[in-house]
């Protein structure tokens, strides 16, 4: 599957935590599918899911933010991972909303909400409505879309 940028979205703009979500050309973005590997690239660009319980982030319990392995963008914080014994990193509320794009997934005989990065449009995992208060939020992503920016000692967030 070839994704490409979304007409709707063609002017840059920035998120109200002061990120460009301006999408990437389709030179941008295949510039940086370069560096990814097989499986990072099957998630990214193709949608595919990593196999629970083996994605390297899943025990991850240091202090920083999870950006979008494509782009860069931050995506979460470290204070909103909790065990959901699914498998795959859980989250329960993003970094910025509007750095999350949501959209209807009926793949696999079941509907469910795909959560993709706004500014490349990447596939991240889903989102359940079964997780932790306050947000009552499962987002629910595949350490293969992901890079983990650790906290520097001394610095706040």
């Amino acid at each position: 599957m070839s994704i490409t940028p979304r007409p709707e979205e063609s002017t840059p703009r920035r998120s109200a935590s002061g990120h460009d979500l301006g999408p990437l050309s389709a030179s941008e973005r295949e510039q940086l599918a370069r560096g990814l590997s097989p499986e990072e690239r099957a998630v990214l660009l193709e949608s595919a899911t990593e196999r629970p319980h083996c994605g390297t982030l899943l025990h991850n319990k240091a202090v920083g933010i999870y950006a979008c392995r494509l782009c860069g963008l931050p995506l979460f914080r470290s204070h909103a991972k909790f065990e959901s014994g699914t498998g795959w990193p859980s989250f329960f509320d993003p970094f910025d909303r509007e750095h999350i794009r949501s959209i209807d997934d009926r793949s696999h005989g079941m509907v469910r909400t795909e959560i993709r990065c706004r500014r490349c449009d990447s596939h991240l995992g889903h989102v359940f409505p079964d997780g932790p208060p306050p947000t009552h939020l499962r987002y629910c992503l595949n350490s293969a879309a992901l890079q983990f920016l650790p906290q520097e000692a001394g610095s706040g967030g």
